[in-house]
Order: C-alpha cells, then sequence, then structure tokens
C-alpha cells in the first residue's frame, strides 16, 4: 500500500510512517523543510516538499496513494478539506488526527469526575464543546461527513502521548514542556493543586491503534485513543523523583501562561481530559500494552540527559 502522511517530521506522524516502512508500505511524507529531505530519505521515505496550504501539492500527494493519514495541524480546517476533495469518491482511507483537549476544561489544576465515551462526542450528542474548542471540533466533524463522500474517514483522537518518537520527531508535547521546564527552573511544577487528570497512552500503541484503523475502521468512525490516565500533580512528582528535585511544586496559571502561552498552559497543562475508548477494543480488536505513564517516567523517560 502506498500511504501519503501529513506531519511526517513530527511526533505522531513520524512514528506512524516508520512504523508503515518497516511493514513494507511505501510511505511519502509531507515536509516543508529541505533540511529534513535526506534525513526521510535515510528512514525509506519518499519527500514531498511543500505546506499544508499548497492545495495542488497536497492534492496531488494524496490522490497518488492508497491512503491518507493526516497527522500534521489537528487545527488546520483547510487541509482537511483539500484531502477530503481529493480522496472523494474513491472509497480510499482518511486517517484525521485530533486531541482530547476537545473536551478539555478550564480547570487550572483542579480535579473533575468528567469522563467522556465517544458516544458523547459524537454528533448528535447533548455534549456541546467549549468556545476554545469549538473550531477543532468542527474539523473533526468535517472529517466524519466525509464518509457521506464515499472516503472511509476516521478520526483517531489522542490522549497525552508518552514515550519516545520513532522517526525524526523523538518528543511529544506535554511531558516534554514539564521536563523542559523543570530542567531550566530547577523545580517541577503542576498547575494549581496538580488534581486535574488526563488519560494517557503510549506512542505504540497509538501508533498500533492508526495502523488497524488504516486497515478496517469503518468510514466515519471516531475513537478516542488512551489506555489509563494520571494526575498532573503526579505526573510532576515522578519528573520531580527521576531529576532528584525534591519535591513538585505548585505554580500559579498566569505564571504558567506566561511561560507557555494561554493555550498550552490552561488547556495542554490545566485541564481535566478524562475519555475512556471503547470503540477501538471492540470493533478493531486493538489491545494496548502499556498502561501506567508513571513508570514510563520513572523507568524510561530517562529526564535527567
Amino acid at each position: 500500500m502506498r500511504v501519503f502522511v501529513t506531519g511526517v517530521t513530527g511526533f505522531i506522524g513520524g512514528s506512524i510512517a516508520t512504523r508503515l516502512v518497516h511493514e513494507g508500505h511505501r510511505v511519502a511524507g509531507l515536509t516543508r523543510s529541505l533540511d529534513r529531505v535526506d534525513r526521510l530519505a535515510e528512514l525509506g521515505i519518499e519527500p514531498v516538499v511543500g505546506t499544508l496550504d499548497e492545495v495542488d501539492v497536497v492534492a496531488g500527494a494524496a490522490g497518488a496513494a492508497d491512503a491518507v493519514i493526516n497527522a500534521a495541524d489537528s487545527d488546520h480546517r483547510g487541509v482537511v478539506h483539500t484531502l477530503i476533495d481529493a480522496l472523494a469518491g474513491t472509497g480510499k482511507p482518511l486517517l484525521h488526527t485530533s486531541g482530547t483537549s476537545i473536551v478539555g476544561d478550564d480547570a487550572r489544576g483542579h480535579a473533575s469526575n468528567a469522563v467522556f465515551t465517544e458516544a458523547d462526542v459524537r454528533p448528535g450528542g447533548q455534549w456541546r464543546p467549549t468556545s476554545d474548542k469549538a473550531a477543532r471540533v468542527a474539523i473533526d466533524r468535517l472529517a466524519i461527513a466525509a464518509a457521506d463522500r464515499n472516503v472511509r474517514s476516521v478520526v483517531l483522537c489522542n490522549s497525552l502521548i508518552y514515550g519516545h518518537g520513532r522517526g525524526i520527531g523523538r518528543d511529544s508535547v506535554q511531558l516534554p514542556r514539564l521536563v523542559a521546564h523543570a530542567r531550566r527552573s530547577g523545580a517541577a511544577r503542576y498547575l494549581g493543586p496538580g488534581e486535574n487528570r488526563w488519560s494517557t497512552v503510549h506512542i505504540d500503541d497509538a501508533v498500533d491503534l492508526y495502523l488497524r484503523a488504516l486497515d478496517s475502521a469503518p468510514a466515519g468512525s471516531f475513537y478516542f485513543v488512551e489506555n489509563g490516565e494520571a494526575s498532573f500533580g503526579e505526573m510532576a512528582g515522578a519528573i520531580a523523583d527521576v531529576m532528584g528535585l525534591g519535591e513538585a511544586q505548585s505554580w500559579d496559571v498566569e505564571a504558567a501562561i506566561a511561560e507557555w502561552g494561554y493555550e498550552v498552559a490552561v488547556y495542554a497543562l490545566g485541564s481535566n481530559s478524562r475519555v475512556r475508548g471503547e470503540a477501538a477494543r471492540n470493533e478493531l480488536s486493538w489491545t494496548p500494552r502499556y498502561d501506567s505513564v508513571l513508570h514510563w517516567i520513572r523507568t524510561e523517560m530517562n529526564a535527567a540527559e
């Protein structure tokens, strides 16, 4: 199978593309960086030079592929339109990447008992996103609706991903930010009381689900990608232990916003995002192997390096 992957130099896209190559697929990957071309070729990935906004480049690569995986910007509506138009009427798979911050709240480190399933967030349910996340949810639903245009469209909504990437991009978003801040400041920090919880998933388990979805997910599917959960206080505490920094410390949200910006501080690090993804387990026989981000931090993250 020939697969076109956007976001191929990133954490998720690179890990998916590398796995596809290892399993014998031909992979083309979009990159805007000429200095990444040789590195992609070394990994067995055919570079497609361009940006998400270059419609002819993206549409041409998508049309020449047997399947497309969009693992780039989850908030880029234009590229989703381009990919759907390129695949309309073909029945080919289009896997679109989203994230569970769509159910995130403005908790600023406080706990929540709210837990969401796929049925809650699919079109027609009673759940409504916050104004900050409405645009991303609309893109997810645009991708789902591509099933009506004979595209085998699937949305994979990732929770907090941990583990090391298998391609060019080694690091995910949330934990590496906490580690980098701890290195600079000498303290591992969490927002407010640190009681806010996120569902989590290991990158290898996430990639396994992408490949299963590529093979057999029904058109119009939506899957939460999760296996386990932890509070940010617990994760910061594990980071502090590994780095020998003593007790993790609470941080005021305004200071966190100044450090990371509103989106990252409030939604990526200060919110609750608790989801349960049974659909992939039931429909695709997905069986994740890793269930403890805290164990991974303490044994494999190598935060002190």
